[in-house]
């Protein structure tokens, strides 16, 4: 298991990034897995709290139920355009996969659902130059490695 904390520390430089794409507006994406085996798109809020990285939904959302079932998930962060006079600063998009672990007592069904994601992947897309992107991720295990899609 690799908690957000436990990554920061490997690599703290690369998490700050990250971090700071989803710092840039309050809502994200989220994916999760339907009972069907179908994806399901949701919006969602993340938080950096506590050494980790948490997520909350409403009470019986259909989210919560999904990462009940089937705790895998992907987090989109919020992104920005490029100004139109220089498409090379986009500062990109991170993402974050994981699997989800419920914290708090699931059987008040009444409460707030909230989860701590365990982290199985982050990545980075951003201009890299005039002509590629560059795509940094990290995995547990693997550590950070970068290309160039041009």
């Amino acid at each position: 298991m690799t908690w957000w904390d436990e990554f920061a520390v490997a690599e703290p430089e690369f998490a700050q990034r990250v971090r700071d794409r989803f710092s840039i507006r309050k809502h994200c994406t989220m994916a999760t897995v339907r009972k069907n085996g179908a994806p399901r798109i949701s919006g969602t809020e993340v938080e950096f709290s506590d050494g980790g990285l948490f997520i909350g939904s409403m009470s019986g959302a259909l989210k919560a139920l999904d990462l009940r079932r089937d705790s895998r998930l992907a987090l989109h962060s919020p992104t920005e355009d490029a100004p139109e006079e220089d498409q090379t600063s986009w500062a990109g998009e991170a993402k974050i996969s994981g699997l989800a672990h419920e914290v708090g007592d699931p059987s008040k069904v009444e409460e707030s659902h909230r989860f701590r994601i365990e982290v199985t992947e982050v990545v980075l897309t951003r201009v890299g130059g005039p002509d590629h992107l560059l795509i940094e991720t990290w995995r547990p295990g693997k550590g950070l490695e970068s290309r160039r899609r041009y």
